[in-house]
């Protein structure tokens, strides 16, 4: 049986589809399937919540697409890191450190 999936903190979601994009151009249901197994299967991303987040951070220039043509064929946007995204990621991962070190502390007081 999977673990039970958690809710994402605003903002998180951004944060993540950057790093997986930082490890390789790939398309949107891509994006969904590699979170899906680097969090082995905590974190589940819906399209409803996926193709919003890569829009805007298309918009922000974080991330650019282009069309291609997926592994089964299909036609397909493709999205990669900008430099702007990765200065971004960096940023946000620092936060993210300090965030969850803190939160963490505070969890394992007694």
């Amino acid at each position: 049986m999977p673990p039970p999936q958690v809710d994402l903190l605003q903002g998180t979601l951004a944060m993540l589809i950057l790093k997986t994009l930082a490890l390789e151009r790939m398309h949107g249901f891509g994006v969904s399937v590699r979170i899906r197994q680097m969090t082995s299967d905590v974190l589940r991303v819906d399209q409803g919540s996926l193709y919003p987040a890569l829009h805007r951070l298309e918009r922000r220039k974080l991330i650019r697409a282009e069309w291609g043509v997926s592994e089964n064929n299909r036609k397909a946007k493709f999205y990669t890191l900008t430099p702007k995204g990765r200065r971004c990621l960096e940023q946000e991962a620092s936060s993210w450190v300090r965030l969850s070190l803190a939160v963490n502390t505070v969890m394992q007081a007694e």
